[in-house]
């Protein structure tokens, strides 16, 4: 008896142990479907999703490359409006330096006519009349030619000295014109009895014939003009010692004579220590007159910009008009060529 209850105890318990399993085992086995099919879902999204950035990030980086196209079409844009602007720089500041140099060559012109006005009331009691011995030279054919100046300077003398500038500026921007107005000059003088050019310095363009007067002849003149086209002894652009030299060694109470000074600019000191020097040297001869006539020619320093070189030739053309009114003479300043 008791053992039919034992045995029906164990079947009961068994029955129960297996059933428990089953359920455990069943709900263990939905939750690892349930995962499997999260874990399914998951990844789909993350495919489509990674689907969906790569077509974003292709987007993207079409987008980019046509701002990078388009960026470098502006930066070529860019250059060529920057060098148009630096063109159009360039030339505006051509435009402004041309229109300063005519205003500066009309407000010369309108000073050199203003000049031109005195000059021609000055020069009837400059002028010398011909002597006797002047007229014999030039001969029988010979018209009076007092009148006739050379850019304003009255030729009347019978003996010739030309001083003149051979500084790097008269070299570089006149000589051309110093030759044409030193040939006009010879040309205007039929002959006289004696002529010498020496530069600025005092420096003789023929250093055999230093402190001598020369022959006046065709071959001498043709041999001075041949000489100065090649002449380039040193200058320290001033006049002040070739007109000392003229003046000291060529003066004498028996003779007539002009001194024709051509320079474009004055780098010495004092403007009225060298009239007071100009003045002692060329005193006053017997009948009241000055010992030597000057004369004296400018010539044009082109305009550079340079405040210094404009500066030093007014101070040369400011020197040359008080001597030249102080010692019988004419001052022109030229202002083409």
């Amino acid at each position: 008896m008791s053992e039919t209850r034992s045995s029906v105890k164990r079947r009961e318990v068994e029955a129960f142990s297996l059933s428990f399993l089953d359920v455990i085992s069943c709900g263990f086995g939905a939750i690892i479907l349930l995962i499997v099919m999260t874990k399914t879902g998951d990844m789909r999204a993350l495919e489509d999703a990674k689907q969906q950035l790569d077509g974003v990030v292709a987007q993207l980086e079409d987008q980019l490359f046509k701002i990078r196209g388009e960026s470098e079409v502006l930066d070529r844009e860019l250059t060529t409006r920057t060098d148009e602007l630096a063109t159009a720089r360039e030339k505006l500041a051509r435009l402004r330096t041309e229109l300063n140099d005519l205003k500066n060559r009309h407000a010369s012109a309108t000073k050199d006519a203003a000049v031109a006005d005195i000059l021609e009331g000055r020069l009837a009691t400059a002028k010398q009349s011909l002597t006797e011995e002047m007229q014999r030279l030039a001969g029988a054919g010979f018209h009076r030619r007092t009148d006739e100046p050379i850019g304003g300077v009255p030729v009347d003398s019978e003996y010739v000295i030309f001083v003149i500038d051979t500084s790097g500026s008269m070299q570089n921007f006149n000589w051309d014109l110093m030759l044409r107005t030193l040939n006009e000059t010879l040309d205007i003088y039929p002959r006289v009895k004696g002529m010498q050019v020496m530069n600025d310095e005092g420096y003789y363009m023929f250093s055999h014939y230093a402190g001598e007067w020369m022959d006046d002849t065709p071959a001498r003149r043709k041999a001075i003009v041949e000489r100065a086209r090649r002449w380039t002894p040193f200058s320290n652009s001033s006049p002040v010692e070739g007109i000392q030299a003229a003046i000291s060694n060529f003066w004498s109470p028996d003779k007539k004579i002009s001194v024709y000074v051509f320079g474009d600019d004055f780098t010495g000191g004092s403007i009225q220590k060298v009239v007071d020097t100009i003045d002692r040297l060329n005193g006053l001869d017997r009948e009241g007159h000055k010992r030597v006539r000057i004369h004296a020619v400018g010539f044009p320093v082109p305009h550079l910009g340079d405040a210094a070189v404009d500066r030093m030739n007014v101070r040369y053309a400011t020197l040359m008009r008080i001597v030249c009114e102080r010692n019988d003479g004419a001052f022109v300043g030229l202002n083409g060529r």
